[in-house]
């Protein structure tokens, strides 16, 4: 499904467009206002179309009755749910796929409607609910939708992985290195975790942190633009306090300026 827009949505400059329409869009509204009166015709127009399609769709599958498990069959392998497409997209690696069922739970989502624009047909979104009725959506409309999904996913995602199976995703990332190791020569390559420096969306970019050194970087080029909020303040510490065997010991050495061999004299 979403499988052919990875080529031309990939990569930091299609996070920075869509974010810039969406920042337009919450400079215009609250993000309070925009779901019930910004979306209100669209709503109407989605109801029409949808009775549209389904009269079409039922007058398609007596035509293709005969033919439909042929097709089904090579839609199936084609088919990618949008939360795969996105944690696959360049520059978002450092992403855990959530769970439908965790979305799907009200209680898990609590609060996050008036954060998010568009939160209903975000959502819709995420959970490939309806997706084939973006057609009837302006272009900007799209994008304002979109990039309130990802907004939404981030904000999401950074409660699924203080769970304990959202841990387990991420620790395998972990394992494989997927959030990069310390730039510190003394911490050895030491792996490293994604941290944000504010809970708050659109406050400051990911950082990553070494449990080494127990410092914070800013992470390689790619990942730079980021949302820290989507990964929180807790989920480093808490991962090494729930996984307390991969806390490393902190580095015995550090680095010492000399000058012809003699070591630097500090007033």
């Amino acid at each position: 499904m979403y499988g052919n827009r990875v080529a031309d949505g990939a990569g930091v400059d299609r996070r920075k467009r869509i974010n810039d329409v969406l920042d337009k869009h919450l400079h215009r509204s609250s993000p309070s206002t925009s779901t019930s009166a910004s979306t209100r015709p669209i709503k109407a127009q989605i109801q029409a179309q949808i009775q549209a399609n389904n009269s079409d769709a039922t007058l398609e599958e007596s035509e293709t009755d005969t033919g439909g498990s042929d097709v089904s069959a090579s839609d199936d392998g084609e088919d990618t749910s949008w939360i795969a497409w996105f944690c696959s997209l360049r520059g978002n690696e450092f992403f855990c796929e959530v769970d439908d069922d965790y979305i799907q739970d009200d209680f898990n989502l609590c609060g996050l409607s008036s954060q998010v624009p568009y939160y209903d047909y975000a959502l819709d979104l995420i959970l490939d609910v309806d997706s084939s009725h973006g057609d009837i959506f302006t272009e900007e409309q799209n994008e304002l939708i979109e990039s309130a999904a990802e907004m939404l996913y981030g904000l999401i995602h950074a409660r699924y992985i203080l769970t304990g199976r959202g841990m387990a995703a991420m620790l395998d990332k972990y394992k494989n290195y997927d959030f990069g190791r310390c730039p510190r020569v003394y911490c050895s390559g030491q792996p490293c975790l994604p941290v944000g420096q504010s809970d708050i969306p659109r406050s400051s970019t990911v950082k990553i942190y070494c449990p080494r050194c127990e410092d914070i970087y800013y992470p390689r080029s790619k990942y730079q633009d980021i949302d820290g909020a989507y990964f929180g303040t807790t989920f480093p510490n808490l991962f090494l306090m729930t996984y307390g065997h991969l806390k490393p010991q902190k580095p015995s050495q550090s680095y010492v300026p000399r000058v012809f061999g003699f070591k630097v004299h500090k007033p």
